[in-house]
């Protein structure tokens, strides 16, 4: 029996007498099922797992889909925000409070200072 290959770009299988070995020059290898495939990771140099109709993505997307994963997600964005939240409230002046607003004599017209 023939041993089938695997696209190293969509995950697909290759049949035996077709596909496309590509050689890079520090000998890693990879096959190519089609011209679509080759262009893609080549030529343009796309990601496998950025690509939508790649295996890789349909995996990365059930990984990213998961219950916990999304909570995760939900946590790390709430911690990013009280965080910028924190900063900013440190470097924002103090507000002036009743007490001293009333304090400070009001200036008429005519005076200089």
């Amino acid at each position: 029996m023939v041993e089938q290959k695997i696209c190293s770009f969509c995950g697909g299988s290759i049949e035996p007498g077709t596909g496309r070995l590509y050689i890079r020059k520090d000998g890693l290898t990879y096959n190519f099922c089609s011209s679509k495939c080759f262009k893609s990771l080549v030529v343009m140099r796309r990601l496998p797992r950025e690509t939508e109709w790649t295996a890789a993505y349909k995996r990365e997307k059930v990984v990213r889909m998961t219950p916990a994963a999304q909570g995760a997600r939900k946590a790390a964005a709430a911690k990013k925000v009280r965080k910028v939240v924190k900063k900013t409230a440190e470097k924002a002046p103090a507000a002036p409070t009743e007490e001293k607003k009333k304090e400070a004599p009001a200036k008429s017209e005519g005076e200089k200072t």
